[in-house]
């Protein structure tokens, strides 16, 4: 995980927080307060006249509706405590165990036949012997959804879990058992053996709008459980902050209710006390909240918890492309009249789009006659949907409308659902202006570079610092594949379409970089 992202899982050691400068900020105004004191001041410039029950109807009004909506919601959260094996996901070659050198001098005689080493006293050569991972102990949260035991979580509460222990409101304390877990949208459902258990109610998180307020619960840093917090919704539709795979559905709900390590799985509520998303993360310098939480919002995770209960599995739709964001900048190079859709800059060979005829530089408009906003809205419609729907898909073609008919596959971890690569939208620069040096895709340099061989164009071999090119976030390795919508197969050849282009005029390239093609606007350095 990006180092200024905290996913909420707070490992089980106690943390103490020391606040000296509170502390410090309580004297200093104490000492403000002492001496105006001294100097004179009269009491009643500083003392407010006593507020009557009248003034302070509409604070207790709004104090005793969050009260009465807490107390609704909290018996639906509950503490989930994992016992897993194991390190990091880095530790998957080692098949569960980690090998330790044994010293045989340190073993005594009369047990050295178990490690194969004879009864004798000489210093021969121990074997690897196996070593069991240590155990590892994480807090979370989660909410019941159902009243006969099932609580939906985050999946990174719970992978690699060999022991779930659920603590509800009435402090009773049940085994919890994983049912299913769906890694692309961080969403888990735990099942445990109890009946008429209080439920919270779904709601309908595109109804959402950046104002309104939601509370979150959960257990922050793992021991202050069935905490709330009060916030608004600061931005919806978020593509996941910070993700380094573009596979992965944004949609992301952006609060700024206080969540910390602890709270990841517990839910997001908004005024009527319905469930409208699930705590993921936080966007912090310090590992603990800076004021920018993301939840998943209900739409996905209502979807995802009811395939995993109906079926103990989930099945993604695949479409098979990457894809940019429409923008301001961009539009003008797809004949595009405002900044709404998903810019095709990419298409899997033998994938769905591609038995449809989709074409690098489609634009997605529409599906199902629904407007596409932008690439994470596509993604995480063509997410939700189950492999083999039949879909309409509306598209711009150079400017021309058409529809494709498309039959979703399956996605799996070697394919992309539908893979957003932003909205390319950097400053770059134009003609030799760029910054950059460029290499035609010899065998050599296709190998030293690991250049699939069916990507075409002039390989990127030195980007000057501070130039176009490096503020665009073009590196050594990436293939100028199109330049203003036209097929690159040297370095001569985007050399001279850069060349023809106008000058102080936007450039468009479309760039292959770390296994995908997205669309970078350039704009150039004047003179």
């Amino acid at each position: 995980m990006s180092a200024t992202t905290n996913s909420l899982v707070e490992k089980k050691n106690v943390r103490r927080f020391a606040l000296p400068g509170s502390l410090a900020a309580v004297a200093v105004l104490g000492s403000a307060m002492a001496f105006h004191g001294m100097s004179g001041v009269h009491a009643g410039a500083v003392t407010a006249s006593a507020l009557d029950d009248q003034s302070v109807s509409s604070l207790s009004a709004l104090d005793q509706d969050m009260e009465r909506l807490a107390a609704r919601v909290t018996p639906a959260v509950v503490n989930v405590a994992v016992t897993s094996r194991g390190g990091t996901d880095d530790d998957d070659d080692n098949d569960g165990e980690a090998q330790q050198q044994i010293d045989p001098s340190q073993i005594p005689p009369q047990l050295r036949q178990f490690f194969g080493l004879g009864g004798g006293g000489g210093r021969g050569q121990g074997r690897m012997m196996p070593q069991q991972q240590p155990l590892r102990h994480g807090v979370g949260s989660g909410v019941i959804i159902s009243s006969d035991g099932y609580i939906i979580t985050n999946n990174h509460v719970v992978e690699g879990a060999t022991q779930i222990k659920v603590t509800l409101h009435d402090r009773r304390v049940l085994n919890g058992k994983v049912l299913g877990t769906d890694k692309l949208t961080d969403i888990a459902v735990i099942k445990v053996d109890a009946h008429d258990l209080p439920a919270i109610s779904w709601g309908d998180s595109g109804k959402l709008q950046p104002g309104q307020t939601v509370l979150a619960f959960g257990s922050p840093f793992g021991v202050l459980q069935f905490s709330v917090t009060r916030g608004i919704v600061s931005a919806v539709n978020r593509p996941a902050p910070f993700s380094s795979d573009s596979r992965t559905p944004g949609g992301l709900i952006q609060t700024d209710a206080a969540v910390n390590p602890g709270n990841s799985g517990g839910p997001l509520v908004n005024a009527h006390g319905e469930l409208v998303g699930i705590n993921q993360m936080i966007a912090t310098n310090s590992g603990s909240f800076a004021g920018a939480s993301f939840a998943i919002p209900s739409s996905t995770a209502k979807a995802i918890a009811d395939q995993i209960i109906k079926t103990g599995a989930v099945h993604h739709g695949y479409l098979g492309i990457a894809m940019n964001d429409v923008t301001p900048e961009n539009a003008q190079f797809f004949n595009l009249t405002d900044a709404l859709g998903a810019i095709v800059s990419q298409v899997t060979p033998g994938s769905p789009a591609a038995n449809a005829g989709m074409k690098n530089g489609d634009v997605i408009t529409s599906v199902n006659g629904k407007p596409v906003e932008n690439g994470s809205a596509l993604q995480v419609d063509v997410a939700q949907m189950t492999p083999g729907t039949k879909i309409n898909l509306g598209i711009s073609r150079s400017g021309q409308h058409q529809s494709l008919n498309v039959t979703l596959g399956e996605y799996n971890k070697d394919k992309e659902v539908a893979s957003n690569d932003g909205d390319g939208g950097g400053k770059q620069g134009n003609s030799g202006k760029l910054g950059l040096a460029m290499s035609d895709l010899t065998p050599d340099v296709r190998q030293q570079m690991n250049i699939p061989a069916n990507v075409n164009g002039a390989a990127v071999a030195q980007v000057r610092p501070g130039s176009p090119a490096e503020d665009a976030g073009l590196q050594p390795g990436d293939v100028i594949m199109e330049v203003n919508r036209k097929p690159t197969a040297s370095a001569d050849q985007v050399a001279s379409n850069i060349k023809a282009s106008p000058n102080g005029k936007n450039l468009l390239l479309l760039v292959w970089s770390n296994g995908g093609a997205s669309y970078r606007v350039v704009t150039p350095n004047a003179g």
